[in-house]
């Protein structure tokens, strides 16, 4: 069976977006693939958090997964830092990565720009672990965004560059994964296109919020004054809300508030008030799953635990090859 590596970035409570995207895809792999999802939380030391909002963030992502269904029995659901074996590789790997080709970097560049204060070396060197981590198992794809293209470019010149230098075949050159079915992009309720934390607090619908917070941003929602002729193209922002409301809504719904606005009778009050009954309707049991979860530590401990012993067991087959390859060999 083919080998798929994804990371997740343990940035706090999911949302609707990530629900209909990442999560979709990873419930396909982990039945298609031999799955591996990593909480990449050594990749967030790069922004130095405090110890509370690292741990606190890698629990809430740890149980909102599971909640929207990956199966640790399935997959291998680990967080990054329980196997020590990828900081080993990552530092192997370092020797292996030069200078001007990690400058040369998109996402190095834009932190530069954006965050002169805190260019540390983990920007730099940002591709290499990002490597590792897909290199460790050796996966043959990798479920990739736009903005990730030329990290895989990177990691595919990494395990080339290994494998001609010790004239070996230990890494294979990991493919873009691709989604069977239509990912879908979410709409953010503040019209400046998907859904996402970057677009601020008002833009997303996080299912593990309460009623009355969901229910105000979704009253908020950018609109119009209405449709001025009948049948007339929705503009981009009522558009983004009759998407939203095909998610969560069933059909008969839609078509009720879709004829409305092409009669012009829509009362967005109502409309809104109607998005977000349905809205809470259907996060309310995955809500329920996640704070669940979150409370039973002995779980979390146990899929944690089960997630970093089948990591380690990949890891460390690939660790020692290496190290015999390059010439770490023991004398006792």
């Amino acid at each position: 069976m083919k080998t798929v590596v994804s990371g997740i970035r343990p940035t706090g409570k999911l949302h609707l977006g990530n629900y209909f995207g990442a999560v979709r895809s990873f419930l396909e792999m982990q039945e298609n693939y031999n799955a591996y999802f990593f909480i990449a939380d050594i990749h967030s030391l790069t922004t130095h958090p405090t110890p509370e909002d690292l741990h606190g963030n890698v629990k809430q992502v740890l149980a909102e997964y599971l909640a929207m269904g990956l199966d640790p029995e399935k997959s291998t659901l680990f967080i990054q830092s329980d196997v020590p074996e990828i900081s080993e590789l990552y530092t192997i790997m370092n020797m292996n990565a030069y200078l001007g080709e990690l400058e040369r970097s998109a996402s190095f560049k834009e932190k530069v720009k954006s965050q002169r204060n805190n260019v540390n070396a983990g920007l730099l060197t940002y591709p290499v672990l990002m490597a590792v981590d897909i290199l460790v198992h050796k996966a043959d794809f990798v479920p990739v965004g736009k903005d990730q293209e030329q990290h895989l470019e990177m990691t595919r010149t990494y395990a080339k560059r290994f494998n001609h230098m010790y004239k070996s075949e230990v890494f294979p050159e990991p493919q873009a994964y691709s989604h069977s079915g239509k990912l879908v992009k979410v709409p953010g309720l503040t019209n400046q296109g998907k859904m996402s934390k970057s677009g601020g607090e008002n833009d997303a619908i996080f299912f593990d919020d309460d009623d009355k917070p969901t229910h105000k941003k979704i009253m908020r929602a950018v609109t119009d004054s209405g449709p001025e002729k009948p049948n007339q193209d929705k503009p981009e922002a009522i558009q983004n809300l009759f998407d939203l409301m095909s998610l969560v809504s069933d059909e008969s719904t839609v078509a009720t508030f879709d004829a409305a606005y092409n009669d012009c009778s829509i009362r967005y009050g109502d409309f809104k008030k109607q998005l977000s009954e349905d809205t809470l309707k259907f996060i309310a049991p995955i809500r329920e799953k996640i704070r669940a979860i979150k409370s039973d530590d002995a779980y979390l401990s146990e899929v944690a635990e089960l997630g970093a012993e089948k990591a380690r067991e990949s890891a460390r087959k690939t660790l020692k090859e290496v190290r015999q390859i390059i010439g770490f060999r023991k004398f006792y």
